[in-house]
């Protein structure tokens, strides 16, 4: 039977959809285009998409949580709750995630490589060609002229082009009085193949002016897009944005759930597709250019985002025996792929490795220099989906470990992004138990970013606002400490200190999910070097990459055992090392080649097949560790502030 669904939203906008018995209030909700957040991917495991049923039947598969008592006034999940005759539907107010991203203010950190020579390197080219014009006695076809011009005076002796070009061909020549401008391609993974003509311009078109690509990294929290002139190797701007799928699921496991729903596969692609198209034309419009003079994008991102964008499905990712359907893409038009370059332009998706170690490491593991490190040296992605490797220019092991998004401002009340009015550095007083903060760009804080996470979590640890469990003391001495709606809190500033005016505070829920974030990394990365019998101790140097991990405190990242307790000196934390390895291919087809060789030779651990994993997580979902042993400074800190504390007694 066919039924009515009315939704009617906060804003009094209203949508209505028919719908066959049976079908999810988050399919109908779709249909009706009313966008309800699924950060679980529709798992019924988060209950952000509850909506209130105002009238009408339906049937609840789960109320996971709902209280009983929202449950008497019409809550259900969209996720898990079909329709069974005419609804009215009413949707609060959607969780929504503010942009306040800006990456900015390290754009003039990105040089060029001293050995970038476009002439030589660059894979895209731009050449300036002189036709012989047609006469009664040369009545040559335009395509046969172009390419005589091609082997004369280029030395290209094979090439091919699109029915578009060919189409517009004799329009071009002539407008260019037999003159013409091509933009060529040639293909890094077989230079046996005809060299392909993306673009003809007619007339010359200045050999300094700007040819554009650009350098894209699909993390599964944040999409970051750097805009790059490949004549001069220049990355001239920088943008980044909330990755949209993440309304679909906060986690990979979360996304690949909804992909193999029902149309969620085709939706998936679409909502990062959107993020990337609207970088694109914002990073353009900064420098007056326009998306469709961008010849070529290089793209990273963990195998999941990979196929994601392709549309792939990617539900064998997480069933065992967990094999992708591809790790190297071919390369692929723009016109293909969706992207809103060129239609002709290339876009090349790098390789991965197995999983969950997709391109975003392979990538990393080159602009880091692991692949050439002499010593053992332990790599770690912190993101949501967080990679490490481990190894020198011998060998390269890696394996990878859901993390969360938490260390990215997602998943925390008052988390957000490493922009300005994020609380970077946190202090607490052990004798008042009063916080200093430091935030970006001075003014009022905003919200508080994953280095102030980490720093808070570390001083509210050593000054007993926090147990070794996570616990908030709710006795402590201070109106700072409270009971929230979601258990003991703490509060980092009042309302009358912050921008939006309500209380900036860290949760019981915020303090698990920053536990959990930093268990995954310690104990991957410990399992990592047991299993292949290397003692922590004896790695040379610790490279820390990740959008944040630039701007974090290694002290206080020990402290809260994300990090091993080792000499400062022995870390190096390199920010975003996935844009920038993919930054390093689009300019240079040897680095290409060199982030294929890296996917070659790294041997993958798959730790979800390790008992060892399980027994590590648990033990590292304490402050900093139920192991105390393994950290000997914070043992040594706690033991200060203990005797501080006694001696103000």
């Amino acid at each position: 039977m066919e039924h009515t669904v009315t939704f009617t939203t906060e804003d009094h906008k209203t949508a209505i959809v028919t719908v066959p018995t049976n079908t999810m209030l988050a399919d109908a909700a779709h249909s009706a285009g009313i966008d309800i957040s699924q950060p679980c991917g529709g798992q019924g495991r988060c209950g952000r998409c509850a909506v209130q049923v105002t009238d009408g039947s339906v049937r609840r598969r789960s109320t996971l949580r709902l209280s009983p008592a929202d449950v008497e006034q019409g809550y259900a999940l969209a996720c898990q709750t079909v329709v069974e005759g005419d609804v009215q539907i009413y949707v609060p107010p959607q969780e929504k995630i503010e942009r306040r991203l800006t990456t900015d203010r390290v754009a003039a950190e990105v040089t060029v490589p001293a050995d970038y020579d476009y002439d030589l390197v660059q894979s895209i080219r731009r050449i300036r060609l002189q036709l012989n014009p047609p006469t009664m006695e040369d009545q040559t076809d335009d395509w046969s002229r172009l390419q005589t011009a091609f082997r004369l005076q280029a030395n290209i002796q094979n090439i091919n082009c699109s029915l578009r070009l060919l189409q517009s061909m004799g329009e071009t020549l002539r407008a260019g009085e037999w003159q013409v401008t091509a933009v060529i391609e040639r293909d890094i993974d077989n230079p046996e193949k005809p060299i392909r003509l993306i673009e003809l311009y007619p007339g010359n078109v200045d050999e300094y002016s700007p040819l554009w690509g650009c350098a894209v990294d699909i993390g599964t929290t944040t999409v970051s897009l750097w805009l790059v002139d490949l004549v001069s190797g220049q990355v001239r701007t920088q943008v980044a944005e909330y990755n949209a799928q993440i309304a679909r699921g906060e986690d990979v496991i979360s996304r690949i759930i909804f992909a193999s729903k029902n149309g969620g596969c085709q939706e998936m692609r679409e909502r990062v597709l959107g993020t990337i198209n609207g970088l694109l034309d914002r990073a353009c419009k900064r420098v007056k250019a326009r998306p469709e003079e961008v010849m070529k994008v290089s793209v990273a991102g963990n195998s999941t985002m990979t196929h994601l964008l392709l549309g792939i499905p990617a539900g064998s990712i997480r069933l065992s025996p967990f094999v992708t359907a591809v790790n190297h893409p071919p390369l692929m038009t723009a016109r293909e792929v969706g992207v809103g370059i060129h239609p002709d332009g290339t876009v090349d998706c790098l390789p991965g490795v197995a999983s969950y170690v997709g391109a975003d490491i392979t990538a990393g593991v080159l602009s880091s220099g692991l692949e050439d490190a002499e010593n053992v040296t332990l790599f770690i992605d912190v993101g949501t989906n967080g990679e490490i490797v481990l190894g020198e220019r011998d060998w390269l092991v890696t394996c990878a470990c859901s993390a969360g998004p938490a260390f990215e401002g997602a998943g925390v009340a008052n988390g957000m992004r490493a922009t300005q009015g994020a609380i970077e550095e946190v202090w607490i007083s052990s004798e008042t138990l009063e916080p200093t903060y430091r935030v970006i760009g001075g003014g009022k804080p905003k919200g508080i970013c994953g280095s102030g996470l980490i720093a808070l979590l570390a001083e509210a640890f050593l000054t007993g606002v926090l147990d070794k469990a996570g616990n908030v003391n709710v006795s402590a001495a201070s109106s700072r400490v409270r009971e929230g709606a979601h258990g003991g809190e703490y509060v980092i500033a009042w309302g009358a200190e912050t921008e939006s005016g309500e209380d900036i505070v860290i949760t019981r829920v915020d303090v698990d999910n920053l536990l959990r974030a930093k268990a995954a990394i310690y104990a991957g990365f410990t399992v990592l070097a047991s299993t292949v019998g290397i003692p922590l101790e004896t790695v040379d140097k610790v490279l820390v990459g990740g959008s944040f991990g630039k701007y974090i405190n290694v002290e206080k990242a020990v402290q809260i055992g994300l990090l091993p307790d080792m000499e400062w000196s022995r870390f190096e934390f390199l920010g975003n090392t996935s844009v920038k390895g993919t930054y390093y291919a689009l300019l240079d087809w040897r680095k290409r080649e060199q982030i294929t060789e890296i996917a070659k030779r790294m041997t993958y651990i798959e730790l979800s097949a390790d008992n060892s994993f399980y027994e590590a997580f648990t033990s590292a979902l304490f402050l900093p560790h139920t192991d105390l042993s393994k950290f000997p400074s914070v043992a040594e800190a706690l033991q200060l502030n203990k005797a501080a504390s006694a001696r103000t007694t």
